[in-house]
C-alpha cells in the first residue's frame, strides 16, 4: 500500500540561518522518558557525544540549560527543556490527525497514475485509539487500501448516506443520554440498507492532574475548584457529549473557567492538562493514561460502524471483519486503557441496533 507521511518541522529563528529542532526535540523527549543520555543517542541512532554536543550548542542557541545532569542519578531537563517537550507533545496531539486527513488525500490523488491499485476502503470516523489500532492491523494487509478520514459524528454518516465512504464510524453514550445522541442519527440511518458492526467500548471522563490536587470528582467540582478546563472543538463528538452532560446536570459553561478554551483531539486536551496550562478536560481514559494523568471516569460510549448491506459481501470488507475478530487486534485493544473490545466485528441490523439502544438506556447514577 502506498504511504505518505506528513510531519510538522521546527525552525527557530535568531541571527543568521533558522535552525531545524527535529532531532533536538526528539532527544530530549528520550531523556524526560529514560533519564539517561546513552539511551537517548541510541534512540536518535548517534553517538553520545554527538547528543551531547547537540544538547550544548541548543543550550547555547537559547541562552538557556536544557538537561541538568545529576551524579549518579542520570539526566534530568530543565524547567525550559520540559516546557519544549510539552509544546512538541501538544503540538503533534493537535495536528496529528489534520496531517493524516491531508496526507489520505494526497494519496487519493496520486494513487490513480500507479499501477499497483489495491483495493480502498473508505473510512470516515471519529478520531479514536481503536481507530488507529485497526488501520495499523489494515495497513500490514497486503491488497487493501485504507483511506481514512477524520470527521465528527455526524459528519461520518452524512459521508455515507452520500456515497462518500464505505465505513462510519459512530460513537454514543450508554444510559439517559444514548437515546438522545441516537436521535441524531436516525435521520442518516437507513433500515433497508445500512448495517451496524459492533466494534469496541470506551471510557469517557474528566482529565486531571496527577494525584488530582483539586479533588475533583464531578462536573460540579469543575465550577467549585475554579479548575481551569480545556474544552473540545464545536464540531466534535465529544465536545457534544460533554455539553449534553452539563445540561443534564443544569450547569452553565459560562461558569466553567476556561470552557471556550478549544483543543481538536482527546490527545491534544491531555497534552494541554500535562503541560500545566490546565487542571481538567473531557475525554476519553486512554488519552489521560498515555500523559500520565488521573481519570475521573463518568460513563461508558459504545463505538459502532456503519455500512451499507450490499458492501458486506465485498472481499475488502470480510477481510475487514476478519482483522476485527482475530486476536491480534483484541490484544492492541486490550492495551488501551478504559477500551475493551466487545463482540467486534458481529453485524446487526438498524432495527437490531435500535432495540439495543433502547435496552442499554436506562438511567445510570453519574456524579454530577
Amino acid at each position: 500500500m502506498f504511504h505518505i507521511e506528513i510531519e510538522p518541522v521546527w525552525r527557530f529563528h535568531k541571527e543568521g540561518s533558522p535552525q531545524t529542532a527535529v532531532v533536538m526535540l526528539g532527544v530530549l523527549n528520550e531523556i524526560r522518558t529514560t533519564g539517561k543520555l546513552t539511551s537517548a543517542a541510541k534512540h536518535a541512532g548517534l553517538s553520545y557525544r554527538h547528543v551531547w554536543n547537540l544538547v550544548e550548542q541548543w543550550s547555547e542557541f537559547f541562552g538557556v540549560p536544557l538537561v541538568e545532569t545529576h551524579r549518579g542519578k542520570g539526566t534530568t531537563l530543565t524547567a525550559f527543556g520540559e516546557k519544549l517537550v510539552w509544546a512538541g507533545q501538544r503540538m503533534q496531539a493537535r495536528l496529528g490527525p489534520q496531517l493524516e486527513n491531508l496526507a489520505q488525500e494526497l494519496v487519493t490523488e496520486i494513487k490513480p497514475f500507479l499501477h499497483h491499485r489495491p483495493s480502498v476502503i473508505r473510512v470516515h470516523a471519529s478520531h479514536g485509539f481503536a481507530v488507529s489500532k485497526l488501520r495499523e492491523l489494515l495497513d500490514r494487509e497486503p491488497g487493501i487500501g485504507v483511506d481514512l478520514r477524520y470527521v465528527s459524528n455526524q459528519n461520518s454518516l452524512v459521508s455515507l448516506a452520500q456515497g462518500a465512504c464505505d465505513l462510519s464510524g459512530v460513537h454514543v453514550p450508554r444510559g439517559e443520554l444514548r437515546a438522545q445522541s441516537v436521535k441524531a442519527c436516525r435521520e442518516w440511518l437507513d433500515p433497508r440498507e445500512d448495517r451496524v458492526i459492533s466494534f469496541v467500548t470506551r471510557e469517557m471522563g474528566l482529565m486531571v492532574k496527577p494525584g488530582n490536587p483539586l479533588n475533583i470528582g464531578s462536573l460540579k467540582d469543575l465550577v467549585d475548584t475554579k479548575a481551569r478546563f480545556v474544552n473540545r472543538d464545536h464540531d466534535s463528538g465529544t465536545r457534544t457529549l460533554f455539553d449534553q452532560l452539563l445540561a443534564q446536570h443544569r450547569i452553565d459553561d459560562a461558569k466553567i473557567n476556561g470552557a471556550q478554551q478549544m483543543e481538536f483531539t482527546h490527545a491534544a486536551v491531555a497534552a494541554y492538562v500535562a503541560s500545566g496550562m490546565a487542571d481538567a478536560a473531557f475525554g476519553v481514559e486512554a488519552a489521560a493514561r498515555q500523559f500520565g494523568l488521573d481519570f475521573v471516569r463518568l460513563l461508558t460510549e459504545d463505538y459502532f460502524f456503519v455500512c451499507r448491506r450490499a458492501f458486506l459481501d465485498t472481499e475488502p470488507m470480510r477481510r475487514v471483519l476478519d482483522i476485527m475478530k482475530g486476536s491480534a487486534f483484541h490484544d492492541a485493544v486490550a492495551e488501551l486503557p478504559g477500551y475493551l473490545a466487545t463482540s467486534p466485528g458481529a453485524v446487526s441490523t438498524v432495527r437490531e441496533f435500535l432495540d439495543i439502544v433502547d435496552a442499554t438506556s436506562r438511567p445510570v447514577k453519574i456524579k454530577p
